[in-house]
């Protein structure tokens, strides 16, 4: 592999790690400070997706698509949080369990009412389909670094939000201890409704700006679901950091992998979780 291949190969798993964060960012928020088993987390995936087909199309605007496509799942989170996932906070987690994933087929028939059962594609935004030159005859698509872009900064509003805003605070007190925020006086289940609809519009917007790439077809949160629980085990569950550092890891065991041994590709991830679990059974981070 030469220096261009390589440089490509480090750019895809970056780009693809940044991803799996926004994803495994909101799922790991939602397990450690709610407590919640949310198998449906993947849904909100395929929502984004479906909603940059949808809105793109009717706003003539990808911009105003992710713009609209974002206020429109924190309504739903919120709705979501509301009606069904507050029932649940104090519940086993085998009712979670069964609560979400009866939502997945909800979602899934929900998505074949309205879109239909076909695969769809957004176009790449004109100021975005360019590539930059690497080599002579290699260049790397201007999208995907846009993809980076918008992960990085959703990554640091999320790292402010949470440790440097009284809103955080009251987060990380709710993650702490849930009893004794509550009796200070903080509206814990505010808190909650907050913290699910983040969860929702994080996942949203992985789905609606990984759309162009990777196309909008039915049961497209399945695929990604796996693979964000795997970075929420490997990070430690309600370690947003931890978040971040294993879909890293995974996103350039998983990229290198298929480059270098193709053979054994789909198992390398699973042997990177194997290995954090024999060495720190918790993950590499606590809450």
């Amino acid at each position: 592999m030469d220096f261009a291949n390589f440089l490509i190969q480090m750019l895809n798993s970056v780009q693809y790690g940044l991803l799996l964060f926004m994803l495994a960012a909101g799922l790991t928020l939602i397990f450690g400070i709610m407590g919640v088993v949310n198998l449906a987390h993947g849904s909100f995936y395929m929502l984004g997706a479906y909603l940059a087909f949808s809105l793109s199309s009717q706003l003539g605007s990808f911009t105003a698509a992710i713009i609209v496509g974002t206020l429109l799942s924190v309504v739903f989170g919120l709705i979501l949080e509301r009606l069904l996932f507050r029932y649940f906070y104090h519940r086993d987690h085998l009712d979670q369990v069964l609560l979400t994933f009866g939502l997945i087929y909800i979602f899934e028939e929900m998505r074949s009412l309205l879109w239909g059962d076909d695969v769809h594609g957004v176009a790449i935004p004109p100021l975005l389909g360019g590539s930059i030159a690497l080599t002579d005859n290699q260049s790397y698509p201007v999208y995907r670094l846009f993809m980076m872009g918008v992960c990085v900064l959703l990554a640091v509003g999320l790292y402010l939000l949470i440790n440097k805003t009284r809103l955080g605070m009251k987060i990380r007190a709710g993650a702490f201890n849930r009893e004794m925020t509550e009796s200070l006086g903080i509206n814990i289940k505010l808190i909650h409704a907050v913290v699910f609809a983040i969860g929702v519009a994080l996942a949203s917007v992985a789905g609606m700006i990984a759309a162009p790439i990777s196309s909008v077809y039915p049961n497209m949160g399945a695929s990604v679901l796996i693979m964000c629980f795997v970075v929420v085990v490997i990070g430690g569950i309600g370690s947003v950091r931890g978040a971040l550092i294993a879909a890293l890891l995974v996103g350039f065991v998983d990229t290198f992998g298929k480059v270098l041994l193709p053979q054994v590709a789909g198992m390398l991830v699973y042997m990177l979780m194997a290995a954090v679990l024999l060495w720190k059974p918790e993950g590499l981070f606590k809450q």
